[in-house]
């Protein structure tokens, strides 16, 4: 029998067949995997040299923030500070390094969502399993999931309550 003819047990192909396929199987999903690798070190690279800037409602205060969420900046604006009362102004950085990071935690989990999902070309190639943890640092755990999946994590939460809001 030739390799493209089927065999007598009902057309499956021939093993030498079967094992050509399952090569060029493997060879591409090995070759998917690589570049998903690629990708998320590149995104990892990039992310950490991010930062993100937000001014808090009133406008007397503007904050910077890393990819894990750290303050990098603080800048009081128009003197507004000199009036406020300590606990307004402790209130005003607060809000404003709250909007920082929600605004950081979507940037980050928009640049990494492609690397989350099944590839559509070889549906056994399940998604990568990000460590948000090493991303975000350790406050992002939330309880005892120590990572995985946004969905479980205190990040999820906030930003769900920020879209409602």
């Amino acid at each position: 029998m030739s390799e493209t003819t089927p065999s007598a047990g009902g057309g499956f192909p021939e093993p030498a067949l079967f094992a050509e396929t399952m090569e060029q199987r493997i060879a591409k999903a090995m070759a998917e995997l690589e570049a998903v690798q690629e990708g998320v070190a590149k995104a990892e690279a990039e992310l950490r040299q991010a930062s993100v800037t937000a001014r808090s409602r009133d406008r007397a205060v503007e904050v910077a923030v890393g990819a894990q969420g750290e303050l990098t900046g603080l800048v009081f604006l128009d003197g507004k500070y000199r009036t406020m009362a300590a606990a307004e102004l402790a209130a005003s950085v607060l809000e404003a390094a709250g909007r920082a990071r929600t605004q950081m935690s979507r940037r980050v989990m928009r640049t990494l969502q492609p690397f989350t999902e099944s590839s559509i070309a070889i549906p056994e190639l399940s998604g990568v399993d990000i460590d948000w943890e090493r991303i975000f640092g350790p406050a992002v755990r939330g309880g005892s999931n120590g990572g995985g999946r946004v969905r479980n994590s205190k990040l999820q939460d906030e930003i769900n309550e920020d879209l409602e809001d």
